[in-house]
């Protein structure tokens, strides 16, 4: 071996062996040489993990300003007593795990967090339990991290004094993913959040939505839950969105719905479960939209489109016994209803392809009514609006007389 070589090789040996000689443990207990987090923090070196033994610790303002594992053991409970956020973090590469975090103050002025997380890359906040929060975890200008695991709640009643469980702002390829988020204004906020995955969360019980996310492009949303929200999910001025396999659960209020979309561009809504919402889908503005094989299930209303809604394609999915299957404000129509199935088709299939073998007219003119007139619902089982609807199938006036699927399936797709 020559000298080059010879030194070569030991220069990379000491890049793999001396990190992990420098790194340390710092452990934190009552009976421990180092009894605050604080000064855990402060003693640390770069890459140093912190071990918090199981306790009681009455700590707020927590300053991380270098790459640092949080790890606790046991849960141990931090307490920030309602004195502003309960940790910062100001660095690259922070792992925090297994804390038990309680009492967020509440301002108006202040985004107070359990976690707050500011131009922070390559982080990972995991397996923490947050309770009454204001903000539970707060990323701003945020990269590549991972938020896994959590369970966070508040125990607010009125908007304006909540905060979101999950909120990112300015951030790009987040994993937010089986995190359990109830009681708070929104479950998960997301803002200018670009490439991100966010799966397998279960938000309930908020006061305004379960996901609220505008602005941010290019995000996939799988195996999620929004239940018994204000409103289920509203998705505002974003586009190449992928959403699949949620489910949207009895949403249910006078202006409630299961997702919103507003001014939605090149999305595909696939595997969905939208059920006991009052309106399952309300749409808005939105263009090249691809919604296939959901389920749309004992909704006030399953669908409905306003204005400005173009080359939106409708196959494969399941209309059951919605009050209102589709509900259309414009004569115009330029979107296209193929092979879906709806419970309140009475066709026939003589050649038993599957198909019925007449189209069907989804829009009926009582939704067309109810829209303008809300006070006219009470005459929905009426026999009255029977021939109403009947009259407007055989002669459209008023509903886009090319809105019809012109094959329609005879059974619930599978």
């Amino acid at each position: 071996m020559d000298m080059g070589t010879y030194f070569k090789a030991i220069f990379l040996l000491l890049i793999f062996l001396i990190p992990d000689a420098v790194i340390a443990q710092i452990e934190v207990c009552a009976n421990c040489k180092v009894t605050s987090i604080a000064n855990a923090i402060n003693i640390a070196d770069s890459g140093d993990t912190i071990l918090i033994q199981s306790g009681y610790y009455r700590e707020h303002e927590l300053l991380i300003e270098k790459p640092l594992k949080l790890i606790g053991v046991d849960a141990p409970i931090i307490d920030g007593e309602k004195s502003g956020s309960v940790i910062r973090v100001l660095s690259d590469s922070v792992h925090i795990s297994g804390l038990a975090i309680r009492n967020v103050d509440v301002s108006h002025t202040e985004e107070f967090a359990g976690i707050h997380l500011y131009e922070s890359d390559h982080f990972q906040v995991k397996d923490n339990v947050l309770e009454n929060m204001f903000f539970g975890i707060l990323i701003e200008r945020s990269d590549y991290g991972e938020i896994t695991g959590n369970k966070i709640s508040g125990e607010s009643k009125e908007d304006f004094n909540a905060g979101n469980g999950i909120h990112g702002w300015y951030s790009s390829h987040l994993t937010i993913s089986d995190n359990y988020i109830r009681d708070l204004r929104d479950g998960i906020y997301l803002e200018f959040v670009d490439h991100s995955f966010i799966s397998g969360n279960r938000s309930i019980e908020n006061l305004r939505y379960g996901l609220h996310f505008m602005f941010s492009n290019y995000d996939d949303y799988e195996d999620n839950e929004f239940i018994d929200n204000g409103a289920g999910v509203a998705v505002m001025f974003s586009k190449f969105i992928n959403m699949r396999r949620n489910t949207f659960y009895k949403n249910w209020g006078t202006a409630s719905f299961g997702l919103l979309l507003k001014e939605i561009y090149d999305a595909e809504i696939e595997d969905n479960i939208f059920e006991e919402n009052t309106v399952g889908i309300n749409i808005e503005g939105s263009t090249r939209v691809n919604y296939r094989r959901n389920d749309l299930i004992g909704n006030g209303w399953a669908v409905k489109i306003a204005g400005g809604c173009y080359t939106n394609i409708f196959s494969e999915n399941n209309f059951s016994f919605n009050s209102f299957d589709l509900s259309y404000n414009s004569k115009i129509n330029d979107n296209k209803f193929e092979g879906n199935y709806w419970s309140a088709y009475v066709g026939y299939d003589l050649d038993k392809d599957g198909i019925g073998d007449t189209p069907y007219r989804p829009v009926k003119l009582f939704s067309y009514i109810a829209n303008r007139t809300p006070e006219s619902i009470v005459l929905l089982r009426s026999l009255f609006i029977d021939i109403l609807n009947f009259s407007e199938k055989v002669s459209p006036v008023f509903t886009p007389v090319d809105l019809i699927d012109e094959l329609p399936k005879m059974e619930r797709i599978k």
